[in-house]
């Protein structure tokens, strides 16, 4: 192999006799591909709302393990709250794993009406004090210089 472009020998390819054919062999392995890429996906889809608050009270109760805040009596006092929050939401959601669903959804559509507010009361101060002041050099009331920044 003096020349860099030589390869080395290939190892004689020795044929194994097939002496049954398996008609359903293709099926099977598709099956079994789709079989393991929807748990696949499955596995990578968040859980319920439920599921998701469990999940974030176990992380929070970690941080507060690990950090060091005002002292072990902070630290004790902030777990025990963490612990007493899952206590009392366990027994809920095993009864009604629904509930937190529905409580999401009326904290979007209570969002989204805070926001409408908001805005339109924004948008009614901008106009007041696009016009400036009233005739007389005064500022108008309904102008303001408050500006609402909801994100």
């Amino acid at each position: 192999m003096s020349d860099a472009t030589e390869r080395p020998p290939e190892p004689p390819v020795t044929e194994v006799p097939v002496t049954e054919i398996d008609p359903d062999a293709w099926e099977r392995a598709c099956a079994e591909d789709l079989a393991a890429e929807r748990a696949r996906q499955t596995a990578e889809e968040p859980g319920s709302v439920a599921d998701e608050f469990l999940k974030l009270a176990d992380a929070l109760a970690d941080k507060v393990a690990q950090a060091p805040i005002a002292g072990a009596a902070v630290q004790g006092a902030v777990q025990q709250l963490i612990e007493q929050a899952k206590a009392a939401v366990e027994p809920v959601i095993e009864r009604n794993p629904d509930v937190f669903e529905h409580l999401a959804s009326a904290g979007t559509e209570l969002l989204a009406a805070y926001r409408a507010a908001v805005t339109g009361q924004e948008r009614r101060w901008t106009q007041g004090s696009e016009s400036g002041t009233k005739g007389g050099g005064e500022e108008s009331e309904s102008s303001s210089s408050e500006h609402i920044d909801l994100d």
